[in-house]
Formats: structure tokens, C-alpha cells, sequence
């Protein structure tokens, strides 16, 4: 891979940039520090807008509408079934908050595929606690959620891209109570309003400690409703289907591998859009859900789509620390249990194991400090202390306030013997979030023509160097409504879909069915034994606070563990393009800590997120987007390469 950290005169440089088809707005004039060779080209974050694909064949199974849909159901179920290739106008990688949106407006105007890994409910917005910011309050406005997004983000942020987040997000609120979503009101009958780390006024948007599960339910619901979607669960994807039209790289649908029967299912679309969320899984302890192995984003860089902002890891400073609780837990989490920053905005006070308040000390906002200051402090207490955990007291609130705030955190720590309203509560951090991604426009276009990508898996600008607190969801809701009119655009505009034939452009990735038990049993206990390593790597070596001969360090071991896993595969009888659910989450994490690393190899200050001790300042000629460009597939690893771009050994 190239990776580049944009450098100039301290101040943010722009010109003007105008794509056909669309507005016209300012980029990033970027100068790059290439740490390896490769062909670049100038980017900004609008730029590879879609301009739709130019296949001259016949159209098929594109129902024009309702009536036609449901008098050719019986064709098109019977067509998903044969042969395994499957054809919409729509496919989206992805069912949280971002895919769902998405797809109920797409289904407007098109065939959806829903394609999700687990359970439809299984992502990272059924696990999101907090809330949604919006400017909803008479007293509060947009510049100051500009403001405090802004200041949250280190000032990397894209100023257009939060203007624009900013400013459309209460309707996209308001849109998902018009579909039936459920928020907490106040006794004045209006919608309550939380404040959280980072923000200057109450804007948070809220369902008791649950508000992505209610947020998914709704949404849900409509699908279930919407006949032109269709949801396949257990389908994992693989990777994009691409091909080349001269210089221009043209995603055509996605390789996906049905889990529960072990057969390869291949999707062909007109239009494809990511929404597969983050990579906490790179890590040890996170509070992401399983899924979350950074599928969509290594796709993405596996098919030519330019990547950015990966060192932004945010790691949230209050999951819950098990070792702390009265009654551990009897089997280890999958994923780390997560004690809202909503916690800490209605008054929660961080003690070290003495009872010493320790966050004034470390930043004049306190409690109300942005996330990377607050990991950071918690990090420094427990290094410095040798200890385990610190403790998260809200005790001295209301029990009825608390119990009606957060329900599901005081039930939780109940299971395990603490009760929230009387005793503190441990936590330590965790991984939590991807700042960075695939790097999207303001319509959510990539440089691959007829991909698209919104939610956690996209790099919009909209962050930063760190997220403000319960931006996330705002942003998915954001992005996933400004993707549908270009894509529809592009779904039209293409005067087909590829034909039958066009599937064999492609090589079918194969389950490994030829391989025998024992070979098959031993790679899947290796591979598991390889994902710990290199979670613990990522944690030691790139973690809260980093310094380069770590980092350098996590680069050599990385490389070194990637080379004998694939060693290990293929001596055992695996082949390049053979596909399973555990050796394909391998390469995923793999390609995602890659990424991580050398984009905080290639950022010498400390900002936001990404805090080294070798070079501990802000550097203003560095206030530009980190930028992972394309590379040549020659000489690279497994799982750096496309199934179907595989060396035959």
C-alpha cells in the first residue's frame, strides 16, 4: 500500500474542483509525503464521483414497479435459487443503521439486496447506547454542534461535511419518528435532550440506554414491510466484484458466502453500497459486536477504493471492566459491555481504586472532556497506579433519575452484583470506534464507480481526529439518505445490469470441501490462534498511546505473523481461492491493523485519536487527511489481493 499525510504551510489549502453532474465544491489542494512508491492522483473528499456504468446489454429482473414486482415473484425466487447468482438493482452490504435507511429508499425505485453476516439486528447500532445529536433545542444551533464537533475532532474535520450533517440531522430525526422509533420525552411532553462528553448544549436524542436498538427495531419493521427488499441473513461477504473501464475501477456486486450451507452466493447489482461497520475485532477487548472484523473497509481496499484517517481509533474510556464487578462473568465477553458516555454527561465522576477524582487534573472540561482526552487520562492513571480499572460513580444521582436513564447498564452490572444507584461502577477502555474508512464524498461516493459507503465503514471528513459523542449514528442517517439520489441516478443512467455471462468475469471463490477434516479442524484452530496474537500486537503496540519504535515494531510482527498464517494455510492443503468464515475474518483483520499502522506510521504529531510520545505536539502543516492509495497487487499478500486476482500457487 501507499500511504500519504498531506503537508503544507499551516493553513488549509483550496480550489476550486467541479465533477460533472454534480455541485461544485472546494477540495483539499493535498501535497504528499509518499511513503512508498505508486500513482497518485489529487483527491478531495469529493472526488471519484459516480458517473454510472457503461454496459450496453439487456436489462433484466428490473421490476418498474409494484405490479410488476409481484407478477414476476414467482421468477425471481425461483432465479435467487438456481445456479447461486443473484440480480438487483441495489445491493447493501450491511444492516445497521446506515443499510436500512438506505435501503428503504432505494426499494423506491429499485430490487433491494440486504446482505448482513449475522442476525439482521446483529451490528454495531444495536449495541449504540447513547444517542443522536441533533439541534433540536430552541437555545442550542448549528454552529455550535459545528463547533464542538470541530474542537472534538482536533480541527481535522471537513467543515462542508459537518455543515452538512449538522444541518440536515434533525430531520433525519424527525423522519425516524415519523416511521415509528421511539425517543425519551420530558415532562413537558417534549423529546428529553442528553449532554455528553464534548458538546456544549443538551442535543442528545435518546431511548432510555438503548436508543440503537430502538433505532434498528424501527427500521426493521419497515423493511419487513417493504417488498422490494430482500433480506439475506448469514451471508458473509468477500469481496466486491470490480472490473476495469480504462483508468477507472467499476464494482459490478459482491462475493458473499452463506454461512449456514457453505455455498458461495454471488450478488450482481447495478448500484453497491458498504455499510458493514467498523474493525473493533483488531483489538482484544472492544465493544463492537463479533461481526464487526472491518469487512467492508478491506474489501473496499482490496478493490482500488482509496482509504483514509485509519490511525483515528477511538477507543471509548468507560466499557465495563469485568474484573471488577463482585461476580465475574462465567464465560469471557465477545464483546466488552459498554457504560454509555451519557453516564458521565448527567454527572458521573471518574475515581481511581483511592477515591481520588483524577479527570481535573488532566483537562478543565473534567468528565465533560472529549473522548481521546478521557481515554488517555484513564490510561496514564492505570499505568502510573498499576492498576486494573478506575470507577465510573453516578450513585450520588436520584435512584429513580438513574434507573429511568439508564435501565440496561443497571441491569447489566445487577447480574453481576453491583448495583449502579449505590456503588461505582468499574470500567476500563476499550476499542470502540473507526474514525477513518473509505474515503466518501458528500453523497457518499467513492473513487469506484458504482460503489458507495456510508456509516462507520466510511471516512466522510465528518470526524476527524476523534468523534464527538453520538455523532455516529447522525452521520450514518445522514449519509445514507444523501446516497440515494445519486445512486438511483446511477442505477438509471446504466442501460443494463451485466448479463448472466458477465458472471464468468469473475473466478468463483470455493469452499474448502477438498480439504479433509483434520486439515480443515487445524487451520480453523491456527487461525484462531493467529486472530489472538494479533489482537494482542494491536493492543500493545498500537494502542492509546504509541511511540514509533512500537509501531515499527507492530509493522515487522504483523508482516512477519501474516506470512507464516498464510504459510501455514497453504501447506495444509488451502488454496488461494478457497473461502471460509474464520480465514476470511483473518485476512480482514489483517488487511484493517495494516492499514491502522501505517497510517499512524505516516502521521508524525499527536492528534485527536492518534497520540504518539515521539513527536507529542499538534503540528499545523500536518492538519490534512491521512490517504491510503491503491497498490500494486504484485508481490502482495493474501490477503491484500481480490479472490479472483489470486496467484495460483
Amino acid at each position: 500500500m501507499a500511504t500519504s499525510v498531506a503537508s503544507g504551510s499551516g493553513q488549509l489549502r483550496f480550489k476550486d474542483t467541479i465533477y460533472k453532474g454534480h455541485s461544485c465544491r472546494q477540495a483539499y489542494s493535498v501535497h504528499n509525503i509518499s511513503v512508498t512508491k505508486c500513482t497518485q492522483k489529487e483527491l478531495s473528499w469529493s472526488n471519484g464521483v459516480s458517473k454510472g456504468v457503461r454496459i450496453n446489454k439487456s436489462n433484466e429482473f428490473h421490476p418498474q414497479s409494484k405490479q410488476d414486482y409481484r407478477e414476476r415473484i414467482v421468477g425471481i425466487k425461483s432465479c435467487l435459487r438456481d445456479g447461486y447468482n443473484k440480480y438487483f438493482d441495489f445491493a447493501v452490504i450491511g444492516s445497521g443503521v446506515a443499510g436500512l435507511r438506505y435501503a428503504l429508499e432505494v426499494a423506491k425505485h429499485g430490487t433491494v439486496a440486504v446482505i448482513t453476516k449475522a442476525e439482521p439486528h446483529e451490528s454495531n447500532t444495536q449495541y449504540a447506547q447513547g444517542g443522536v445529536s441533533a439541534v433540536l433545542c430552541p437555545s442550542d444551533s448549528v454552529e455550535s454542534h459545528m463547533q464542538d464537533t470541530i474542537v472534538a475532532g482536533a480541527h481535522l474535520c471537513d467543515e462542508e461535511t459537518v455543515r452538512v450533517v449538522c444541518t440536515e440531522g434533525p430531520e433525519r430525526i424527525r423522519e425516524l419518528i415519523a416511521m415509528g422509533a421511539s425517543f425519551d420525552h420530558g415532562e413537558d411532553g417534549n423529546l428529553h435532550l442528553a449532554r455528553e462528553g464534548g458538546h456544549s448544549h443538551h442535543r442528545i436524542v435518546h431511548a432510555a440506554d438503548m436508543t440503537g436498538r430502538e433505532i434498528e427495531r424501527a427500521l426493521l419493521e419497515a423493511v419487513k414491510k417493504d417488498h422490494n427488499i430482500f433480506m439475506f441473513e448469514h451471508h458473509f461477504a468477500l469481496d466486491l466484484l470490480t472490473s476495469q473501464d480504462g483508468s477507472e475501477t467499476v464494482c459490478h456486486g459482491v462475493d458473499t458466502l452463506n454461512t449456514e450451507t457453505q455455498e458461495v452466493v454471488r450478488f450482481m447489482s447495478k448500484v453497491t453500497l458498504l455499510a458493514s461497520g467498523g474493525a473493533g475485532h483488531i483489538y482484544p477487548s472492544t465493544t463492537n459486536p463479533p461481526v464487526a472484523t472491518g469487512d467492508g473497509i478491506a474489501m473496499a481496499h482490496r478493490a482500488d477504493a482509496v482509504i483514509s484517517n485509519m490511525e483515528f481509533v477511538q477507543f471509548h474510556p468507560t466499557a465495563l471492566a469485568d474484573e471488577g464487578l463482585p461476580i465475574k462473568p462465567k464465560e469471557p465477553r465477545e464483546n466488552a459491555f459498554l457504560i454509555t458516555e451519557a453516564v458521565r454527561g448527567d454527572g458521573g465522576i471518574l475515581y481511581n481504586l483511592s477515591k481520588e477524582r483524577f479527570m481535573p487534573t488532566y483537562d478543565q472540561r473534567a468528565e465533560l472532556a472529549p473522548r481521546d482526552v478521557v481515554a488517555r487520562s484513564i490510561d496514564d492513571q492505570l499505568k502510573k497506579r498499576n492498576e486494573k480499572y478506575v470507577l465510573l460513580d453516578i450513585s450520588h444521582k436520584p435512584r429513580d433519575e438513574i434507573l429511568t436513564h439508564f435501565p440496561n447498564i443497571a441491569r447489566e452490572c445487577l447480574q453481576h452484583g453491583l448495583d449502579i444507584t449505590r456503588d461505582p461502577i468499574p470500567v476500563v477502555p476499550a476499542a470502540h470506534y473507526m474514525c477513518g474508512g473509505v474515503r466518501a464524498g458528500l453523497q457518499g461516493e467513492t473513487d469506484v464507480r458504482g460503489l458507495y459507503v456510508a456509516g462507520e465503514a466510511a471516512c466522510t471528513g465528518l470526524h476527524g481526529a476523534n468523534r464527538l459523542a453520538s455523532n455516529s449514528l447522525l452521520e450514518a442517517l445522514v449519509f445514507a439518505r444523501r446516497a440515494v439520489s445519486p445512486s438511483v441516478d446511477h442505477m438509471r443512467n446504466s442501460s443494463s445490469r451485466p448479463d448472466r455471462g458477465a458472471t464468468r468475469w469473475w473466478a468463483r471463490p470455493v469452499p474448502p470441501r477438498s480439504l479433509g477434516g483434520g486439515a480443515l479442524s487445524n487451520i480453523v484452530k491456527r487461525t484462531r490462534e493467529v486472530r489472538k496474537e494479533l489482537q494482542l500486537i494491536m493492543w500493545e503496540y498500537v494502542g492509546i498511546v504509541r511511540s514509533t519504535i512500537r509501531l515499527e515494531n507492530a509493522e515487522k510482527r504483523i508482516g512477519e505473523l501474516e506470512l507464516e498464517w498464510e504459510a501455514y494455510l497453504f501447506q495444509h492443503g488451502w488454496e488461494p481461492t478457497m473461502v471460509g468464515m474464520e480465514a476470511c475474518e483473518m485476512r480482514n483483520l489483517f488487511c484493517c491493523a495494516k492499514l491502522v499502522v501505517s497510517s499512524a506510521l505516516a502521521r508524525h504529531e499527536s492528534r485527536g485519536l492518534h497520540y504518539t510520545v515521539d513527536f507529542p505536539q499538534l503540528e499545523e502543516s500536518m492538519r490534512l487527511p491521512t490517504v491510503i492509495f491503491p497498490a500494486s497487487p504484485v508481490n502482495s499478500s493474501w490477503s491484500s489481493r481480490q479472490l479472483h486476482r489470486q496467484q495460483i500457487l
